[in-house]
């Protein structure tokens, strides 16, 4: 895949994500990439990331720190590309095992 901007490229992997989501968190998810959200998604990409760090605590998980990473790569242009292709990689890693189960 060829992208004309890493913006493009974050674009295009949230929206991947957000098919694979049900439709309400998806629509969470829509919400928080608005330039309107801009106010909370920062905070929250950021709680997301120290909750990352403390993954040996029992509801935390090191789920969260990619999440996090991936809000805040919405509004960090150095993030925008690596966080792209990090989440188009999980995404292919979970088709791959989609269809070895099936």
């Amino acid at each position: 895949m060829q992208f004309s901007s890493a913006r493009q490229e974050l674009r295009v992997a949230f929206k991947r994500i957000e098919a694979e989501l049900p439709p309400r968190l998806a629509r969470a998810m829509r919400w928080l990439r608005h330039r309107d959200s801009r106010l909370i998604r920062i905070p929250a990409g950021l709680a997301l990331m120290l909750g990352g760090v403390f993954s040996f605590l029992p509801v935390l998980g090191a789920w969260m720190l990619p999440l996090g990473l991936m809000l805040l790569a919405a509004d960090v242009p150095p993030l925008q590309r690596p966080m792209a292709r990090f989440a188009h990689w999980c995404l292919a890693l979970l088709e791959r095992f989609r269809r070895r189960s099936s």
